[in-house]
């Protein structure tokens, strides 16, 4: 297997995996994860987040889960005040290590056409695939290049969701990435996707690395 080509790069580089340097260092910030629920008939359903971290935003407010009346085209509403929503918001800063052992290397002015195809190859509609590129084009097309790497369980282990019922498919979409001024070699990632049957919840987020 093929690894990162060496560089010189002002943080902590291991062979196999990228991560927010050891010591006191608040570590990377994990930036808008939005939920989104899609029952099969109107439900009130209950969200847990687990996460290894200190939480810095969320809205609706968060305080120990959240509670909604989700609705099948997905619309969010608070039970006790009517407002609705279109999807669960949090942000926070831990310190998890992200796997950048396999990714791709992406020149910054290709970046749109690359979220448009890894993000419906991971199971994200148009309109879900449209917010995310929106939220993180702007930091990410101005770069010489970016190295990308679609999160697993160093993610999800870091930041377990709860959800009350249970959805029939959960589909996580978590993009750790970092600018560079110069491209690396990284083996290819595969990246798949559930099926979306029944009760589908999707969430989408992301980190980036700083250098």
């Amino acid at each position: 297997m093929r690894k990162l080509v060496p560089l010189t790069l002002a943080f902590c580089l291991l062979a196999t995996s990228l991560a927010g340097c050891a010591g006191d260092d608040p570590g990377p910030l994990t930036a808008k994860p939005v939920i989104y629920l899609y029952p099969e008939e109107e439900t009130q359903v209950s969200v847990t987040l687990d996460f290894d971290g200190e939480l810095t935003s969320t809205y609706p407010a968060y305080g120990d889960s959240w509670t909604v009346d989700a609705s099948p085209d997905g619309t969010l509403t608070d039970p006790d005040t009517g407002r609705q929503y279109y999807c669960l918001f949090w942000e926070g800063i831990g310190q998890t290590e992200y796997d950048f052992s396999t990714g791709f290397c992406v020149a910054g002015e290709n970046t749109t056409a690359f979220l448009e195809n890894a993000l419906a190859e991971q199971g994200l509609t148009e309109q879900e695939a449209n917010e995310f590129i929106i939220y993180w084009l702007p930091k990410m097309e101005h770069n010489p290049y970016n190295l990308i790497s679609f999160q697993q369980e160093s993610y999800t282990d870091s930041a377990q969701l709860t959800i009350d019922p249970a959805p029939d498919t959960l589909i996580r979409v978590f993009m750790a990435w970092q600018g560079l001024d110069q491209p690396v070699e990284v083996e290819p990632q595969s990246l798949t996707a559930p099926e979306r049957t029944g009760f589908t919840a999707v969430e989408w987020g992301g980190a980036e690395v700083e250098r």
